[in-house]
């Protein structure tokens, strides 16, 4: 291989096992996070072996012994033209390990040796160094500084969570949906809440036609969602409805914000529910607080009740009301078991709904699919993707959600359900909650209380990239964590299937309102000449009588 290398410097000054300085010629240094290849010697099986080792450029450098900051500026224009000024670049490199016969990544243990020559990494040995067998491959795009090499995250790495943080416009929904493609593609039972119907089209390749998995994917939608498409746009939309009588006494309490500490409410309100099922299989929230109401009436038959139970009930009233404005309810439940399915894609449309319907909703539908799966009902592994994490699982406070989000990244992998956690305000989620992802995948982000957040969850971003997030552009990302070996400066590749998360057309909308506009004044003009004709008309007629 070592004929087919191009030769950009040798290594300077001192190194370690981690990190070199290299020296260049002016014109032959390589750009920063250009990928460079070394070699060294290493222990392998208890024989010392030469090894390649790949690193990364993270700083380049330039001096000039002769010009320097002291000198007048007319000195230094005549050093420059005498041909006197001296050039020299090196570049700081991290080194990012070597692959064994097997594909394992290893650390270096021993420095790389200062002389010794430094070759840009060719495109083959950053393939393998950056991709998986295709059974394991998720494909999410190139390297940014070498757009022929692609780019794979391991599934293998889902198994330990994975986090997708970017500020708004930088491209997450749009990765998030090639996720979802790759793991569908592969057998995935997904999950998805989504609270804006960024992903409801999903069923759609990127020209508007079916996708050849189409029949795979369900869009779900509350009837109390208002909703951001019609079925029209999206196609064939399934109701997720909740049947008030199926929920048990912690469900009503946690919604109601009964605590447990308030036994004789706890009590009444068990009481009234065991009454009314006893007069109902099916019932609404109007027929409980009824219940509730007319807790008095328990003593015409029982008159041993306890007068606190029957203060309780009433007392109980005032927590109910507040279920009877959220319109989530109806006379059925859907199965889980409709959402899981294998290789199946679920996309809970939350759009148009309040935040604490929204959070309920979420809230049902994972404690029901992580039930089932960890209770062996359902034997496929299942990935739950949260988009807004922030919102259902906030840094201070609780929601209804947020409970089985910590418990499904603390628990949820000895099952095989699996959370993917989207935001664009890490700095707003809960700690607990991020720093059990341990695969980020970091686009765009500016605000410094992200970037803190970011790097406290993150035990692998080193600051250099964590400096680097405000100046990616739009659809680059870097990668770090279990999912690859190695951290990755990935441009994202084109999705096959419909976006529906993106901006506005702003200029293309602004043309279309002028014309638009024409339109309407050509009409006007028409209108007043058709009225000012009919006048005239009019007067004529008037004239001839």
């Amino acid at each position: 291989m070592s004929g087919t290398l191009k030769e950009v410097g040798v290594i300077v000054g001192e190194a370690s096992s981690n990190e070199f300085f290299f020296s260049s010629k002016p014109g032959e240094m390589p750009s920063r996070w250009e990928y460079l290849l070394t070699y060294s010697e290493e222990d392998v099986a208890g024989t010392l072996k030469q090894v390649e080792v790949v690193a990364q450029i993270e700083r380049v450098l330039s001096a000039s012994q002769a010009l320097t900051k002291e000198l007048d500026f007319e000195i230094i224009k005549k050093i420059i033209e005498s041909g006197l000024a001296d050039r020299k670049v090196w570049g700081k490199a991290r080194v990012l390990g070597y692959l064994t016969e097997t594909g394992d990544l290893q650390q270096p243990k021993k420095a790389v040796m200062p002389g010794k020559p430094v070759y840009i990494a060719p495109a083959e040995l950053l393939e393998k160094f950056y991709s998986y067998p295709e059974a394991e491959a998720i494909k999410v795009g190139s390297l940014i500084t070498r757009a022929e090499v692609p780019v794979s995250l391991s599934m293998k790495g889902f198994r330990r969570h994975l986090a997708i943080i970017a500020q708004t416009g930088s491209g997450k929904t749009y990765l998030a949906g090639i996720i979802v493609e790759e793991l569908l593609k592969k057998g995935g039972t997904i999950i998805m809440l989504d609270p804006h119907a960024d992903y409801v089209f999903l069923s759609r390749k990127v020209d508007g036609k079916r996708h050849e998995l189409s029949d795979r994917m369900t869009v779900f939608r509350s009837p109390a969602s208002t909703g951001r498409y019609t079925e029209a746009d999206v196609g064939k939309i399934e109701p997720y409805e909740i049947c008030f009588s199926d929920l048990d006494l912690d469900e009503i309490r946690l919604l109601s914000r009964i605590s447990r500490n308030y036994t004789n409410i706890v009590n009444g309100l068990q009481r009234a529910l065991n009454e009314l099922k006893n007069k109902k299989e099916s019932f609404q929230v109007e027929d409980l607080l009824e219940e509730l109401q007319n807790a008095e009436k328990w003593k015409d038959k029982d008159p041993d009740v306890d007068p606190k139970i029957v203060d309780g009930a009433k007392s109980a009233v005032k927590y109910l009301a507040r279920l009877t404005k959220m319109h989530v309810f109806t006379d059925a439940s859907t199965n889980i078991g409709q959402l899981l399915r294998p290789m199946h894609l679920s996309v809970v449309d939350l759009s148009g709904l309040d935040d604490e319907v929204s959070d309920y909703i979420a809230y049902k539908i994972l404690t029901d699919a992580y039930e089932k799966v960890s209770s062996g009902e359902f034997d496929y592994p299942v990935f739950i993707f949260v988009e807004e994490a922030h919102r259902f699982i906030p840094a201070t406070g609780t929601t209804h959600s947020s409970r089985m989000i910590k418990k499904i990244a603390a628990e949820g992998r000895k099952f095989g359900v699996f959370l993917v956690v989207i935001t664009q305000r890490p700095s707003r989620i809960h700690s607990d909650a991020l720093s059990q992802c341990n695969s980020q995948i970091i686009m765009r982000i500016t605000n410094p209380k992200d970037q803190e957040a970011v790097a406290a969850s993150s035990e692998r971003l080193g600051e250099t990239l964590l400096n680097d997030l405000p100046g990616l552009d739009t659809g680059e990302a870097v990668i770090v964590g279990e999912m690859t070996r190695a951290p990755i400066m990935a441009r994202i590749r084109k999705r096959t299937t419909r976006e529906g998360g993106s901006d506005i057309d702003i200029m293309g909308k602004m043309k279309e309102a002028i014309e638009k506009a024409k339109e309407e004044t050509v009409e006007n003009e028409s209108k007043r000449l058709r009225e000012e004709m009919k006048g005239f008309m009019d007067s004529a007629k008037e004239d001839e009588k």
